[in-house]
């Protein structure tokens, strides 16, 4: 049957590459027409046909407490009756900038930017502008947005297309990007002893969520931390997904661990367009106009986002316990596949981030997660999105709970999730 997606989709594709302005969007790997969203409200979205589904990707994480939260739209309606942007200094974004560095210790200083790509490749030009070195380290299947010196065995929509690098990007821009194995130790060390006075910066996502989630090895973050210092490099935690989710300071709190820069994503802004980076201020003292590293933006802490995140922010500092009850819900999924499944799957689950990876292997890493069968993953999404059930169309990203997915909502999606295992 023809619907108005489709329609939607077909006509997309004659001015938009691919029909869509994030890949993963197309739902390739999965095999589908992509719904085209006209509205969402609580744990809901409701396609342009009509069709309401319980969203489990919440913006890929910035939902933390659903859709169109009322006090939020609220705030925002109000500031948009003073105008969308000045390109000028506003009042929020010194309010917005206290509240992270009151909620993210470390992060004493920040800048505001537009997006989480934007807040990643700034923190890594601060890193070698403080320590005038060039190279840095990633992680095999850690994504850290799309500038071209980061697009070396990214994660993300990459892994689905099996194009872990980018045409379009020269050589010369990642050189001077030396690729390690998340929870590999003696990677980490050999690219150090090869390079001991050269690296500016190790890049983490504290727990890796964009190959699917993988957890750190207990002891992980630590080494990264150590071995940073005994060097002279800095650590970056890429809190763009874990900043404000996996606790009120991310994971950096979660863990215990004190990271030199960390770059936050669209949870800043209640799922507004805009980033941030930030740290000790001795290092973001670097940045322009104080310091001699540039990095600029026009729409950078507009009132409008920024209104957003003060609101967002405000109400999960009003009520911590939120992370107990989506990590509650969570975990209730968890158990269910586990139980269910019986070794069909992997399940991997922190606080409210979850990814069920269709391998029998442990998912500790990069070739772990890409053992998963991506065929069988895309006939479990189409099940459940054929009855009412939205989760990441890609294997290879996490599942979201937000505080608005209701008990009863859980338990609807935990008996669909039941009733496909029990049929393959």
């Amino acid at each position: 049957m023809e619907t108005k997606s489709k329609q939607l989709f077909e006509e997309a594709k004659r001015y938009i590459p691919g029909g869509v302005n994030s890949p993963v969007r197309a739902f390739g790997a999965v095999k589908r027409t992509p719904r085209f969203i006209a509205s969402a409200y609580g744990d809901r979205i409701v396609d342009v046909d009509g069709n309401e589904m319980i969203d489990y990707v919440c913006s890929w994480g910035p939902g933390i407490l659903g859709h169109a939260h009322p006090r939020v739209i609220k705030q925002i309606q109000k500031a948009c009756e003073n105008g969308l942007t000045y390109g000028a200094p506003t009042e929020k974004e010194v309010i917005l900038a206290k509240l992270i560095a009151e909620m993210v210790p470390s992060m004493e200083v920040s800048r505001l930017v537009s997006s989480g790509t934007e807040a990643v490749m700034s923190a890594i030009r601060v890193a070698r502008g403080y320590t005038k070195r060039d190279k840095i380290i990633k992680f095999k299947g850690c994504y850290h947005g799309h500038s071209d010196g980061l697009l070396v065995k990214a994660g993300s929509a990459a892994l689905t297309t099996s194009i872990p690098d980018s045409a379009g990007v020269p050589a010369d821009y990642t050189k001077n990007t030396l690729v390690a194995s998340y929870n590999d130790f003696a990677s980490v060390e050999a690219l150090f002893q090869a390079n001991p006075e050269e690296i500016a910066a190790v890049i983490v996502e504290p727990v890796a969520a964009n190959m699917g989630v993988v957890l750190p090895k207990p002891g992980f973050l630590e080494f990264l931390r150590e071995i940073t210092k005994k060097f002279g490099a800095l650590l970056i935690f890429d809190e763009v997904i874990t900043g404000f989710r996996l606790a009120l300071g991310g994971a950096q709190e979660y863990y215990q661990i004190v990271p030199d820069l960390t770059t936050l994503g669209k949870i800043v802004g209640g799922g507004m367009p805009i980033g941030a980076y930030g740290g000790r201020k001795e290092i973001m003292e670097v940045v322009s106009p104080v310091g001699a590293v540039y990095q600029a933006g026009t729409l950078s802490g507009n009132p409008i986002a920024t209104t957003a995140g003060i609101e967002t922010l405000q109400i999960l500092k009003e009520d911590p316990k939120i992370y107990q009850r989506i990590e509650e819900k969570a975990k209730k999924i968890a158990d269910i596949v586990r139980e269910t499944a019986k070794g069909k799957v992997y399940v991997n689950q922190i606080g409210s981030l979850l990814s069920i990876f269709f391998t029998s292997k442990i998912v500790i890493d990069y070739e772990s997660a890409v053992s998963s069968d991506t065929a069988k993953y895309a006939e479990y999404f189409g099940y459940l999105l054929d009855r009412g059930i939205y989760v990441a169309p890609s294997q290879f990203e996490a599942m979201f709970l937000s505080d608005a997915h209701t008990h009863q909502d859980v338990e609807s999606t935990c008996q669909l999730i039941k009733e496909y295992f029990a049929g393959i």
